[in-house]
């Protein structure tokens, strides 16, 4: 069975809908899926060759001093320009950050939210922020429930919360850095003044977003051509964007959050039926948290805690490793069949705990621990796909852009910002060239859901910068970058580099499912025919993407850095399915 989505149904029914509705899918009861390999026939190919991997369109990228991969050459070449320099992974970072601001305004940027892992050589330890930002105080339920709107809007003022980013930005510097904001965001002041050739994959994200551009004025002020979206090789200038960061420079975090940056954006939403304060504005605040983490055959996952979906790779992991994934080398369908499960099982809990700490208590601890693995692990049934199962019984006690850059000490950034959605709320804050998020849209409406909106509080998130250790050293640092694929993204790249033993471009190459919701995922085109035969005949719904978008421009966009524990030597990873690049010296 296939299913072909419109761009709106794609949004709705993916997985993190279901987080936002606070819908809780009916419970399932199914055979048990052995730790040893099955033996079961399929369709699936009858050779393994599929399991080591894809041959890489390109090449690892190799270097012995210092490396950067993003999701745009142009942030990588300045991110290389910063550490040549002598600056250290986070002044990379933040130039990186405010670069792909200007060269990939549709997915991040100053108007959203972002959270990072730093790790820090000298100590073997890892630093987590979370600089992600609040609702508004003049927000509640009541706004929704007496307009009867049971499901949070994907666009507009009611989506936009306060964008903690540029606080982070300036948090992540003050305790990390080496280099002044000012000449780390001057490379950005640069391209957004004098434009910068748009690259062949912006340029088609960017289409589709027109009519959503078209409904606010300083959007499509800002960010069309001609009433259209820009095409590959047009030089793209952003003079308002330019005007904001000089006022970044000499305000910083006062200008945006107390003065005329957070006045212009608190004016433009109030005139136009927002509800952001400049109260909402002077609260804002990032925070330093303690990653989470679990082990999966020998290696340490380190994640963010809620408010974000870090939790869920965990998770999915945690259900793969008491599975022989390497017996099913010949059995494509068993295996794809099995990463599906795990994750819908793991989708399943995360949609009905993760929320703002701060307003619920979550069961972190008990949620990543073996023994609760070992209980969601029995419900897979490896010969056909069960519907989404209940949530755990525990006891209590996108659009995105992401980059890594690891310098000549060895201390890395795990980084990732976004607007949420393409373009994110399709509101540009009057004349500040800002795009601003849609996170609101994260939040759920039902009133007994821990994830329900309310005043002040951090909606679930989607954004996840990830960090592996092996031996008690950072073995690598990467993200995959795209909603809620990010999770799943995470442990099919780690799968693939540690079960199936793939260098680390055919781990990021190599085709991926992404579960939706139901019984429904996405099924990479790259995959062999009867492999999507033999999952359809399992019971899985495949779900096509919108009309004129192709698969893999919704599998994500992985980035990754790896540190040879023998030889310190640096390899870099840049999914083909963005414009990026890894760049090393």
């Amino acid at each position: 069975m296939t299913n072909t989505l419109s761009r709106r149904e794609f949004l709705e029914r993916s997985a993190c809908a279901s987080a936002m509705t606070g819908a809780l899918p009916s419970s399932d009861s199914a055979a048990r899926l052995s730790p040893a390999s099955q033996d079961h026939a399929s369709p699936s190919a009858s050779a393994d060759a599929w399991f080591a991997g894809p041959t890489a369109g390109r090449s690892v990228v190799r270097a012995s001093q210092a490396m950067v991969a993003t999701s745009q050459p142009l942030a990588s070449q300045v991110g290389i320009d910063i550490l040549k320099r002598g600056g250290n992974a986070v002044d990379a970072a933040i130039a990186v950050a405010a670069m792909l601001n200007v060269t990939e305004p549709n997915m991040t940027g100053i108007g959203g939210d972002c959270f990072a892992m730093i790790y820090v050589s000298k100590t073997k330890k890892i630093d987590a922020l979370n600089a992600s930002g609040r609702c508004a105080r003049a927000l509640t339920l009541d706004h929704f429930t007496s307009r009867k709107i049971a499901q949070m809007p994907l666009s507009g003022m009611d989506t936009i919360t306060v964008p903690g980013a540029f606080d982070g930005w300036l948090t992540v510097l003050e305790k990390y850095g080496t280099m002044k904001f000012a000449d780390l965001v001057a490379p950005a002041i640069s391209y957004a003044e004098n434009g910068f050739p748009v690259m062949e994959k912006i340029a088609a994200d960017w289409l589709p977003e027109v009519p959503k551009l078209k409904q606010d004025a300083a959007a499509a002020a800002t960010y069309l051509v001609n009433g259209g979206a820009p095409q590959p090789g047009t030089i793209f200038t952003q003079k308002n964007l330019a005007k904001t960061f000089r006022t970044l420079v000499k305000g910083g975090r006062e200008a945006f959050y107390r003065g005329e940056i957070a006045r212009a954006i608190v004016d433009y939403c109030q005139k136009n039926g927002g509800f952001l304060s400049m109260e909402d504005f002077a609260a804002q605040k990032s925070n330093w948290v303690e990653p989470i983490s679990t082990t999966y055959r020998g290696h340490t996952l380190y994640e963010l805690p809620p408010n974000n979906q870090g939790l869920t790779a965990l998770l999915i992991l945690n259900i793969l490793e008491g599975l022989d994934l390497k017996g099913m080398r010949n059995d494509a369908v068993l295996y794809y069949h099995t990463l599906v499960e795990a994750t819908k099982i793991a989708f399943a809990d995360r949609n009905r705990f993760i929320a703002d700490p701060a307003f619920a208590k979550i069961p972190v601890k008990e949620l990543v621990s073996k023994d609760y693995a070992a209980k969601r692990r029995a419900l897979i049934d490896p010969k056909r796909a069960i519907d989404p199962p209940s949530y755990g019984d525990v006891q209590m006690g996108s659009d995105t852009t992401y980059f890594t850059v690891v310098d000549k000490d060895r201390n890395a950034v795990s980084f990732i910002n976004s607007l949420f959605n393409s373009f994110g709320s399709g509101i540009v804050a009057g004349e500040t060239g800002i795009m601003l998020h849609n996170r609101g849209s994260g939040f759920s409406l039902d009133p007994g859901h821990p994830n329900k909106l309310e005043p002040g509080k951090r909606p679930f998130h989607t954004l996840i910068p990830a960090m592996v250790l092996k031996d008690g050293k950072l073995l690598m640092s990467y993200g995959v970058m795209g909603g809620d694929i990010q999770a799943q993204g995470h442990s099919q790249v780690l799968v693939n580099l540690v079960d199936r033993e793939m260098n680390l471009q055919q781990a990021i190459d190599a085709p991926r499912v992404r579960y939706i919701s139901g019984k429904g995922v996405m099924l990479e085109d790259t995959l062999p025919a009867n492999v999507i035969d033999g999952l359809v005949q399992r019971g899985h719904e495949r779900v096509l993407p919108p009309a004129g978008i192709k698969h893999r421009a919704l599998m994500g966009g992985g980035q990754a850095i790896m540190i040879d524990p023998d030889t310190g030597a640096l390899s870099g990873g840049s999914d083909p399915r963005k414009d990026g690049i890894a760049i090393g010296y």
